[in-house]
């Protein structure tokens, strides 16, 4: 199995530990949500709830839990590792929302304005989001594209924003705190957009909270321009229902530099690497000693194999989703 095709699996296997709750709940029909299941994997969403409104990352909510755990997660509401990294809390407060809608039951409503509220406290006042809050250490501060993490919370917000179905009890203040959140999150992504050599060119994975600069994260994570998480930008962008000018130009930018940095698998499909070298555009990978080597094999073989170092979303945003995009937009 090629090194790619290997990246792509791993890549499977996390999103179903990431988003075990919410992926799943995302296909159900609305009538799940009104049954036994969805209301005991709400009421576990309160137990696992911090303080601080958010949610940890990493954990199967869904599974039933003893008495002893549920004291454990009382003892543990104080703990400040609240995030949004790996799909934590904007996708507990989407099925919230959902079972809230279908049950009307007060303690989720509460929970979910609780969680609401968090995410819009936790926004920086230039729009973009921290990976964790109220932790604030390291790289956690920056303003964090990786894994999806503020595209996520700002999509959520746009459905707040708009009413959409399972946000209608959102009341008028709240929705309205979701428009500026996502206004000010758009103006927050077109100043992150890397500018090299006068040409836009797309995101890397985390930015600078005060300069908007690409930032490293972990010593694997170097500053670069990323194939993949780049990809949730530019389709949050083209789902802008009156894109202004700025807007439409960081678009047509970013896909200017996937068709120019397209790579092709074993199979001879287009994929794109994770992170390509600011300048030289050249894919790069690294290991955990953060040396930035440019052949996969080089790297540890954790590393090689713990990661996923090739991404093909591009090739759907390019072929489907830009002309459809172009079509709406003339």
């Amino acid at each position: 199995m090629s090194l790619v095709r290997r990246s792509s699996r791993f890549l499977l296997l996390l999103c179903f530990l990431w988003f075990v709750v919410s992926a799943d709940a995302q296909k159900k029909p609305d009538e799940w949500f009104a049954g036994a299941e969805a209301l005991r994997i709400a009421d576990n969403l309160l137990l696992y709830q911090r303080n601080s409104g958010g949610w940890p990352k990493d954990i199967d909510m869904a599974k039933p839990l003893s008495e002893s755990n549920q004291a454990t997660l009382l003892r543990e509401k104080s703990e400040t590792d609240s995030t949004i990294d790996n799909g934590a809390t904007y996708t507990q407060l989407n099925f919230l929302a959902r079972v809230y809608t279908a049950q009307h039951q007060e303690r989720h409503r509460e929970s979910f304005f609780k969680g609401f509220d968090y995410l819009i406290k936790a926004q920086y006042p230039n729009g973009g989001w921290p990976q964790f809050y109220p932790n604030l250490s390291g790289y956690y501060k920056h303003i964090t594209f990786n894994d999806g993490a503020m595209i996520g919370v700002m999509k959520l917000m746009r459905d707040v924003a708009s009413a959409k179905r399972s946000y209608t009890f959102v009341g008028e203040a709240r929705r309205a705190s979701a428009a500026k959140a996502v206004e000010k999150g758009i103006d927050c992504i077109l100043k992150t957009q890397v500018v090299i050599k006068g040409r836009r060119t797309v995101w890397c994975a985390q930015h600078d909270e005060v300069t908007f600069a690409p930032a490293p994260a972990r010593k694997y994570e170097v500053v670069s321009l990323s194939g993949g998480e780049s990809v949730d930008v530019v389709r949050f962008l083209m789902s802008i229902k009156n894109p202004s000018t700025a807007v439409v130009e960081a678009i047509e930018a970013a896909v200017t530099w996937f068709r120019e940095s397209e790579l092709k698998d074993s199979a001879g499909a287009p994929v794109w690497a994770r992170f390509y070298e600011m300048g030289t555009n050249r894919p790069i990978f690294v290991g955990r000693d953060g040396v930035v080597k440019y052949n996969i094999a080089e790297i540890d073989e954790e590393r090689r194999n713990g990661y996923r170092w090739y991404v093909d979303e591009a090739a759907t945003l390019l072929k489907t989703d830009y002309p459809a995009w172009r079509q709406r937009h003339r």
